[in-house]
């Protein structure tokens, strides 16, 4: 048997990535580097819990407004965390 999971991802991926490119016009010295954005999108996903899904329609039928609500609430505290620590560490190595 070959199974395919091409199809799975993690929901919260495409929010977060969306919610770096949105955020990044308030913290130009990181929006220069896709490396740096990069690093956001990672601190902020690994705050937040996976949501695996293989289908959006799916994930969205079944989340009541105020799941959908909390989930967007905790992806932009997730992704303004990760902007301030990426700033604060990228502050720090420059001192270095």
């Amino acid at each position: 048997m070959n199974a395919d999971f091409s199809s799975i991802y993690n929901h919260h991926e495409r929010e977060v990535f969306a919610a770096v490119v949105d955020s990044a016009k308030d913290y130009p010295t990181l929006a220069i580097s896709n490396d740096l954005l990069c690093d956001v999108a990672c601190v902020a996903l690994n705050r937040l819990g996976p949501r695996y899904i293989r289908h959006e329609v799916d994930f969205s039928f079944y989340l009541t407004e105020h799941e959908r609500h909390e989930i967007d609430n905790a992806i932009n505290e997730a992704v303004s965390y990760a902007f301030n620590f990426v700033q604060a560490r990228t502050a720090l190595r420059a001192r270095k």
